[in-house]
């Protein structure tokens, strides 16, 4: 029986030990709007064993040119259980978990601590600091990720041989969350390219393959295919 996985079990940085990796590994995506709906469908599609998904948002109609967990009849729905069952509906071997919720000072480091990594898909730097911290409290890897217009940059902290934080790429947190909202104006595709960068790197971290994102800093332009790496 030809296995759904067969493609990526070709691969020598995954195979069957690497699958195994995935299938046992619990990952928290924070966030299932532009960038968390590449990023939730590509780790489901690797068969990653739990996905976790937290969001209190519900979808609206100037979500779908780019957040492509939904269609047009699920307007009005909590876009955590609505993202659940198309991701059950792609691969029934994954275990969805569902929070609608908004990540807070107070459950973070709850729901952080039940997973492996965990994955930035909001969009907004509070929630971010959130992550960050309670990331730092319990340990574990953070994928992070923004996009704003035609650009977009990602990064992994609190993991490899030089650990770096959220707050070290934007350690005046004060500034940060005074600054005025970068504005709405985005292209669809900004999101899936970047989301799925972020997904990429879950697996690099799963599986222990290549070079993640640990340290450093990948920032790529739509408008001149332009990619960049900096060191943290």
């Amino acid at each position: 029986m030809e296995s759904r996985y067969q493609r990526q079990l070709l691969l020598p940085e995954i195979g069957e030990q690497g699958q195994s990796k995935i299938a046992r590994s619990r990952v928290l995506v924070v966030g299932v709007g532009g960038l968390g709906s590449p990023i939730a469908l590509y780790l489901a599609g690797a068969g990653v064993g739990t996905l976790g998904l937290v969001d209190d948002d519900v979808v609206s109609l100037t979500n779908l040119h780019r957040q492509v967990l939904y269609a047009e009849q699920q307007q009005g729905q909590p876009k955590a259980a609505e993202a659940a069952r198309r991701l059950n509906a792609l691969n029934s071997e994954v275990k969805v978990e569902p929070h609608v919720c908004r990540l807070t000072a107070d459950n973070a480091a709850q729901l952080i601590g039940q997973y492996d990594v965990v994955v930035d898909g909001c969009d907004n730097f509070a929630t971010r600091y959130l992550i960050d911290d309670a990331c730092a409290a319990v340990g574990r890897p953070y994928i992070y990720g923004a996009v704003c217009g035609f650009e977009g940059q990602v990064s992994v902290f609190h993991a490899g041989s030089t650990p770096r934080r959220y707050r070290d790429l934007y350690p005046d947190e004060a500034s940060v969350l005074a600054m005025p909202h970068p504005g709405k104006a985005i292209v669809g595709m900004t999101p899936g390219v970047v989301g799925s960068v972020m997904a990429q790197q879950v697996l690099q971290l799963i599986c222990g393959y290549g070079q993640p994102l640990c340290g450093r800093l990948w920032t790529v332009d739509l408008r001149t295919m332009q990619c960049h790496l900096l060191d943290l």
